[in-house]
């Protein structure tokens, strides 16, 4: 409340704009919540009272005993998920993802029996309805496949708990199914990917039930006596089962994302369409900035491949990495006109404020548009906290050049201006994911290979090596996942892009034209 009253005199009497720069704001009880045990201790347990629920709801034998078996069961997955994904574990929103999913899942199979035991549906059908690859189909595309492979083991056994006995059969269809629908959505980036995971899915529980007898029988030595009509709607409901739950999860992930903050390579797909608004200004209003950034995606895409990061994300990152330049585009060397320099006109301290400020541009445009918070946070780290050194060295020789004559015109060492190394970093932080590590590279070796006037592949080569020295030496990548082998294979891997885009042409000769026949003058008769 101060300092909107603060700020609004100020702009009285003329001593600020009135606009106010977007940032990132960190909410402690957002956080709190995110990450606080009591969180996590209230999700455990809220699922721990929604097993009990379904338990001992409806006619089961030996509940407790079945409640108990859960319970083991329970702990045994809490401490796979700590050994084997405890960011998942520490990150209270992905874990209300997980157990969530699990509920949901099981909730669904203890309908399906209810259903069957009211007798609405049959009990020739009611294994065929079950949608076993829904928990290991969500989590396999949302949190990777390891994940999927986790929520079918476990997703399996507790749903084997649910039938009226422990059913070995339940256990086994469940489990092959579940393995079959995470090995299909390994890379989804279209939805129709998850059509055909139903599909498999589908002919995949047809085929185990029929194996198990769960379909049929058929008696072959009297085929007249088969119910054909009952095997026909058993083949149906197993493999539209299958179908139906892709369906579904395709259908749950655009609500799924935006809740629980995760972006999915499908919808990374969505967020590289060059048709974007601010990719369209930046295409109209700062040209080079714009083919800078397309260079910058096609050599983070390719070097991200080679060192396990998600190529799509280094990509459509690059695009947006630098729309804090629309700004002031014409500041930066890519935009400005051939013979005009603006900042031949301002001091280097004030030019190097001009080209640090891009960053917090960027960031503003980048909340105030919407962009995914992981773009926004490659905004923040594609410079890290490295130094304007062209302006820097400026001021340095500048701040020389003041000294010696200070010294010729009897000036005082303090009216001559300092220069503060501070003044001339980027505020950071640093790189922090594989894919904001890729961007800064990615970016800073574009940027200096436009400099060569002669890109042979031993320059191109000496120029990679040295800015990769630079930025480990002044310690830029010391807080990303980066081993030292990955940023030798993407330093390899930005050589031999960069070799490929910076190739020579052939001179080809020039076709020379036969000169036109003169025309005759025509004499006029008399």
């Amino acid at each position: 409340m101060w300092d909107f009253l603060r700020k609004r005199r100020l702009v009285g009497k003329g001593l600020d704009c009135g606009k106010r720069r977007r940032s990132v704001e960190q909410n402690e009880f957002a956080e709190s919540l995110q990450s606080g045990w009591m969180a996590r201790s209230v999700l455990l347990g809220a699922f721990i009272v929604g097993l009990a629920i379904l338990i001992f709801t409806g006619q089961q034998d030996e509940p407790a005993k079945k409640f108990l078996l859960c319970l083991l069961i329970f702990v045994t997955a809490v401490v796979q998920l700590w050994i084997n994904h405890p960011q998942t574990l520490a990150v209270n929103s992905r874990l209300c993802l997980l157990l969530g999913v699990f509920l949901i899942q099981l909730t669904a199979i203890k309908v399906t029996l209810f259903q069957a035991a009211s007798g609405n549906i049959d009990l020739q059908l009611a294994p065929l309805l079950v949608p076993y690859a829904f928990a290991p189909l969500v989590l396999s595309v949302l949190l990777g496949r390891n994940h999927g492979l986790y929520a079918a083991v476990f997703a399996s056994l507790w749903g084997s708990l649910l039938v009226g006995r422990i059913d070995p059969v339940f256990l086994v269809i469940s489990l092959i199914t579940g393995f079959i629908a995470v090995y299909v959505t390994l890379q989804v980036r279209r939805r129709s990917r998850l059509i055909r995971a139903g599909v498999y899915v589908g002919i995949a529980t047809w085929i185990l039930a029929a194996a198990f007898g769960q379909i049929g029988p058929v008696i072959w030595e009297a085929p007249a006596q088969t119910d054909w009509r009952m095997i026909g709607l058993q083949s149906l409901a197993a493999i539209a089962t299958g179908i139906g739950t892709a369906i579904i999860v395709s259908g749950i992930l655009p609500m799924l994302e935006p809740l629980f903050k995760i972006t999915t390579d499908i919808s990374w797909l969505e967020m590289s369409d060059l048709n974007h608004p601010l990719l369209k200004r930046l295409s109209m209003e700062a040209p080079g900035t714009y083919h800078h950034s397309l260079a910058v995606a096609n050599l983070a895409e390719a070097a991200a491949g080679a060192v396990g990061a998600n190529p799509t994300i280094c990509r459509v990152c690059a695009y947006f990495h630098d729309i804090g330049k629309l700004v002031k585009p014409d500041y930066f060397t890519e935009n400005m006109p051939p013979g005009d320099n603006p900042h031949d006109d301002l001091t280097p301290t004030m030019s190097a404020l001009i080209i640090v400020a891009h960053v917090k541009e960027g960031v503003d445009l980048a909340l105030k548009h919407k962009l995914n918070g992981e773009i926004t946070d490659i905004i923040r780290q594609h410079h890290g906290t490295s130094l304007v050194s062209y302006f820097y060295k400026r001021a340095l020789q500048q701040q020389e050049d003041a000294r010696l004559g200070g010294k010729i015109m009897n000036m005082r060492e303090d009216d001559i201006p300092d220069v503060k190394e501070e003044s001339f970093r980027y505020p950071g932080p640093r790189p922090r994911t594989k894919e904001a590590a890729i961007v800064n590279l990615a970016d800073s070796i574009e940027s200096a290979s436009r400099s060569l006037d002669r890109p042979t592949p031993q320059r191109i080569e000496d120029l990679v090596n040295d800015i990769v020295e630079n930025r480990i030496a002044e310690h830029q990548l010391d807080e990303c996942p980066l081993t030292l082998a990955e940023i030798h294979r993407a330093a390899e891997c930005f050589r031999f892009t960069l070799v490929n885009m910076l190739h020579a042409r052939i001179a080809y000769p020039r076709r020379e034209v036969p000169p036109a026949p003169e025309k005759r003058e025509e004499k006029s008769v008399a």
